[in-house]
């Protein structure tokens, strides 16, 4: 496990972005509490049906607002809920806390609520069956707005559910690496590429390449894969006359330790999903995160790659890291971290996807 500074990467010890940090249907049924960038949170959804993120801990006497299903929360004429309107009650006095981290009750008080005693609220949205979270060391407004597909409201595309990934001692850097890297793709997934280009474009990284996978009998597949900030990989993937989108995420625990999801955006062979679309989707998805687990076993298993020896005919490595670098920076440095490295990267003896007709572009938020 190797830290943010040990990579040499800012002042900040976490990225700034949005990130997955639960499944839409695990705040259901309730509060949950859960761990990221080194702090916990109470994670929830409001009556309203949005969900809200808090600092985890009630600043009267440090209790976890989420962490409770055994307290009777009997408050004045609330009757026992944990949740009102779209705050929350702690457990242990019946503070309660609205969806911006404002004490605005005190059950046993009728005067104004101290403002010290507010905690941090999170900008959090709904999207894509994925509660994601802008964080941000320094506290600021996101910069650009999450990763979306607009498939995922359209007829006929079958949602994903996702897999859930072990955490992972590794960080974050070593997973953004595998998009700069052409020459891992027929060693560990028996698909080397025949074309290869990246293109870095202010806070997105974009990834074209296309060849034959050796596991099915050769078929081309063509993919353009792009992470909106660091957090979230989405990628269409045509082979055939059959599309998907698959995605990828990772989010920081601590320093040098992450969560990882995977899922699949299937679309019906006739335009309306029924059971056999929908086992079709969890077989499509299956072997995608089979493909996917290669890379996460070799992560499970390998030391940083603090200063790798990269060489000019495997991909732009120390470009990518440039660019993955921009999360880390003070915010005044970001634009000028953009600014160095923006543009379309090549690979010496590799063709691009301009010389082979990589047309799947269209349509894409990129």
């Amino acid at each position: 496990m190797a830290t943010a500074a040990e990579y040499g990467l800012g002042p900040n010890t976490y990225p700034r972005g949005w990130f997955i940090v639960a499944e839409s249907r695990e705040i259901d049924n309730g509060p949950i509490g859960v761990t990221f960038f080194g702090r916990d949170f109470a994670l929830y959804r409001g009556e309203s049906g949005n969900p809200v993120m808090l600092d985890a801990y009630c600043k009267h006497m440090g209790t976890h607002l989420a962490k409770n299903t055994s307290a009777m929360l009997i408050v004045a004429d609330v009757g026992g809920k944990h949740v009102e309107g779209d705050s929350i009650r702690c457990p242990y006095h019946g503070w309660r806390y609205n969806s911006e981290g404002q004490v605005d009750d005190i059950p046993y008080h009728d005067g104004p609520c101290p403002k010290s005693a507010s905690i941090r609220s999170y900008p959090v949205v709904d999207n894509m069956g994925c509660i994601m979270m802008w964080f941000d060391e320094e506290g600021a407004a996101p910069d650009y707005a999450p990763p979306y597909l607009e498939q995922w409201d359209e007829g006929g595309w079958v949602h994903w559910d996702l897999d859930h990934l072990p955490e992972l001692d590794l960080h974050p850097q070593e997973v953004l690496d595998n998009m700069c890297d052409n020459r891992h793709l027929g060693p560990t997934h028996g698909a080397p590429c025949e074309y290869f280009e990246n293109e870095m474009r202010d806070h997105v990284l974009i990834q074209r390449q296309g060849g034959a996978m050796t596991l099915y009998g050769g078929a081309m597949l063509y993919t353009t894969t792009w992470y909106t900030g660091p957090g979230v990989l989405l990628s269409k993937q045509v082979w055939g006359d059959a599309t998907q989108f698959e995605m990828i995420a990772n989010t920081p625990i601590g320093d040098g330790r992450i969560k990882a999801w995977h899922g699949c955006l299937v679309k019906s062979a006739t335009g309306t999903i029924t059971a056999e679309d929908k086992e079709m989707a969890k077989a499509i998805q299956a072997g995608a995160l089979e493909a996917f687990s290669k890379d996460f076993e070799i992560w499970q298993h390998k030391k940083p790659a603090l200063k790798p020896m990269a060489m000019k005919t495997e991909g732009p490595f120390l470009k990518g890291r440039k660019w993955y670098s921009q999360f880390y920076a003070d915010r005044a440095d970001v634009k000028s971290t953009q600014d160095a490295v923006n543009g379309l990267y090549h690979v010496p003896g590799v063709q691009t996807p301009a010389e082979r007709n990589h047309a799947i572009d269209e349509g894409l938020p990129i």
